[in-house]
C-alpha cells in the first residue's frame, strides 16, 4: 500500500491525497512537520534530504516534490483522464501544475501566513501588501484562462493541474481580506469543491 508521510494542514500533501481519492488509490498518511513528527530527523532525511513534506513511498520507492508526485501517480495507475497521453494536452496540464508552484503559490506565501495563520514571523505589513497585490494579479490571471475555457485550467475536462490549482483557490477564499469579484474563478470553485475528493481531503483545512 503506498504511504505518504507529511501533516493534512499541509497544502501539498493535501494534493497527493486529493489524486490518491480521484484514483481510487488506497494509502497510508502519517503526520510529520511542525506540530508532529520532526522532518529534521534522521530518518525522514533519508528519505527527503531536503526535509520537506510530503513524502511518497510505494515499496521500495520513494518520491518527494508533490506536483512530480502527482505525475507519478497518473503515470502508474491509469491516470489518462487527469494527465493525457496526447503531448500538447499534457503541456497544458503541466503548465499550469508549473504555474501554480512557481507563481501563485510564491505570491499568496507571505499573505497566508501572515492573515491565515497570524505568524509572527510575516508581520510586515508593507509585504503582506505587496504579496495580495501579487496573489491578487495572479487570480486575474487564472480568472482570464478560466474564461477562455469555461471549465478547468487545462481546458474543458478535470485534470492534476485543478488539483494544485483548486487548493490554491481554496486557500484564497479561505484567507480573511476583502477579495475583488472574479467570477469565472468562483464558478470554477464551485465545481471544485463538489468533488468528494476535496470534500473527504481538502473541507476544513485552509
Amino acid at each position: 500500500m503506498l504511504k505518504i508521510l507529511g501533516k493534512r494542514s499541509s497544502i501539498n500533501v493535501r494534493k497527493v491525497l486529493w489524486a490518491c481519492a480521484e484514483l481510487g488509490l488506497q494509502f497510508q498518511q502519517e503526520d510529520w512537520g511542525s506540530g508532529f513528527r520532526d522532518v529534521t530527523e534522521d530518518a525522514f532525511r533519508a528519505l527527503n534530504p531536503n526535509a520537506m513534506v510530503p513524502v511518497l513511498i510505494d515499496g521500495d520507492f520513494v518520491l518527494w516534490e508533490s506536483n512530480t508526485i502527482l505525475r507519478y501517480l497518473a503515470n502508474r495507475h491509469g491516470g489518462a483522464a487527469l494527465y493525457p497521453q496526447d503531448a500538447m494536452a499534457r503541456a497544458r496540464v503541466d503548465q499550469w501544475l508549473d504555474w501554480q508552484a512557481s507563481d501563485l503559490n510564491r505570491a499568496w506565501s507571505y499573505a497566508f501566513m501572515a492573515l491565515a495563520r497570524s505568524s509572527p514571523e510575516h508581520a510586515d505589513a508593507a509585504e503582506v501588501q505587496r504579496s495580495l497585490e501579487a496573489w491578487h494579479r495572479f487570480m486575474r490571471v487564472l480568472d482570464g484562462r478560466l474564461v477562455e475555457t469555461g471549465a478547468y485550467a487545462a481546458g474543458d475536462a478535470f485534470s492534476l493541474a485543478d488539483i494544485a490549482i483548486g487548493l490554491s483557490v481554496h486557500r484564497w477564499y479561505q484567507t480573511p481580506f476583502e477579495h475583488p469579484r472574479l467570477e469565472a474563478v468562483d464558478g470554477y470553485y464551485r465545481r471544485i469543491e463538489q468533488r468528494n475528493a476535496f470534500i473527504t481531503h481538502c473541507i476544513g483545512v485552509p
